[in-house]
């Protein structure tokens, strides 16, 4: 069983570390382990690869990055963040807090981390350094809240894990509503905290009459989540049916609400959103077979054996596999961690009587701080390039909205009724 491990394990970093592709390095080290225990057998490796991305619920996701694409093609993500300013972009520090609840209210778009922080970013950090603030503490900052989106419904990392863990993805997203409104107010108070040091000049008060306007103009981005929640709670319909009805509700808006979406948009914004999603498949695939052979190879059984001492003590259980997920989150993006290490996961979480819910949603969190981690941290990069500043910089600004990101997942551990009692009233049965 450690050499299966070590084959498995060794052949996959050795493979990242030539610069190969995650999901390439997925199926040759997969080919590797086949070979290792005498199964090899290319029809089966196809079929396994076919398996892991003919998957009913993986439609949704690329439904909601198509839903997303539109949103912010239509002028949905400009109307949000001028309705934010109006509101309280006059205290001071106001464009921090603007960022934070923007992204807040961006959840309810794409559920995607990266996809947001290039959206707000790139409209955002212009209108903060205009206003005299650094692009690093601006950058930092919108890097820190992108993190949010994910947490809410609808999340794209929460449908890849509820696939793969065969886990009720409504339920998944859920869970994630309360502890995202419990983000944002430690990161405002962070930020708060920073602008006081800063001594960041307020905004002028934008006039009762531009607030209500703002409102106004950005009530049809506010339905949308709404819809979702809704829907998703009453049993109205399943989340690929919810992805669906988001894409046609996003068309409907771009092209006769807001007009700013032209039908010669079209074609681009589905190119842009196929790209994004093929990624996505294409790693579900790849990492199907390394499911398929932790699962043959025992491994789960192993892990449930070495960690065995803890099983009788859930949080310390918790504790550890949150130091694991986070010291793997600092070199493996989210989607291939979650892919990856569910399958060996859950059975452990299961056999220790740990709510599955719960552990989906801590997973998820976890993955989210890893991408504000180098050397890998998507979203770090994607802000530092939008902001147009340099990676040492942005880790640095960075650190203490990372650190109390990490206190709040340890309080969550510690406390797991503020998942599950939220998800429960949401989701009752």
């Amino acid at each position: 069983m450690t050499m299966t491990m070590i084959v498995f394990i060794g052949s996959l970093l050795f493979v990242m570390a030539l610069g190969i592709p995650i999901a390439h390095s997925l199926i040759m080290s997969g080919v590797v382990l086949l070979i290792y225990m005498k199964e090899f057998d290319t029809q089966t490796l196809a079929q396994t690869m076919i398996d892991g991305a003919d998957n009913f619920p993986l439609m949704a996701i690329a439904f909601f990055i198509l839903a997303g694409e539109l949103m912010n093609a239509g002028g949905v993500s400009r109307r949000i963040i001028a309705f934010a300013i109006a509101l309280i972009g006059h205290v001071k520090g106001g464009l921090g807090y603007v960022a934070i609840l923007a992204t807040l209210l961006f959840s309810g778009l794409t559920g995607s981390a990266v996809a947001d922080v290039a959206a707000l970013g790139s409209i955002l950090i212009p209108v903060m350094e205009e206003a005299g603030y650094k692009r690093s503490h601006s950058a930092s900052l919108i890097a820190a809240a992108g993190i949010i989106p994910p947490l809410m419904p609808p999340s794209v990392p929460m449908i890849i894990f509820g696939v793969t863990g065969n886990v009720s993805i409504p339920r998944l997203f859920m869970s994630g509503i309360v502890p995202g409104v419990l983000l944002c107010a430690c990161l405002a108070a962070t930020w708060g905290w920073i602008a006081r040091k800063e001594n960041f000049k307020p905004q002028p008060k934008k006039p009762f009459r531009e607030l209500v306007k703002t409102a106004r103009d950005a009530i049809w981005a506010f339905i949308l989540p709404l819809i979702i929640i809704v829907g998703l709670r009453g049993g109205i319909f399943t989340p690929t049916e919810a992805a669906a009805i988001a894409v046609f509700y996003a068309l409907f808006v771009g092209l006769f609400i807001y007009r700013e979406l032209k039908f010669s948009h079209i074609t681009e914004v589905l190119v842009s959103s196929s790209k994004v999603t093929s990624v996505v498949m294409f790693l579900a695939a790849a990492a199907m077979i390394s499911s398929w052979l932790i699962a043959i190879a025992n491994i789960p059984v192993f892990l449930a054996d070495t960690l065995a001492p803890l099983m009788d003590n859930k949080i310390l259980l918790m504790f550890a596999i949150n130091l694991l997920v986070l010291v793997v989150g600092t070199a493996m993006d989210s989607t291939p961690t979650i892919l990856i290490l569910t399958p060996v996961l859950m059975p452990v979480i299961l056999k220790a009587g740990i709510d599955p819910i719960y552990f989906g949603f801590m997973f998820v969190f976890n993955n989210m701080i890893g991408l504000l981690t180098p050397p890998v941290g998507t979203v770090l990069n994607v802000a530092a390039g939008v902001g147009r500043v340099s990676m040492e910089e942005i880790i640095r600004k960075v650190m203490p909205y990372m650190w109390i990101e990490i206190v709040l997942l340890l309080l969550l551990t510690v406390f797991p009724q503020l998942v599950i009692i939220p998800m429960q009233w949401f989701m009752p049965g």
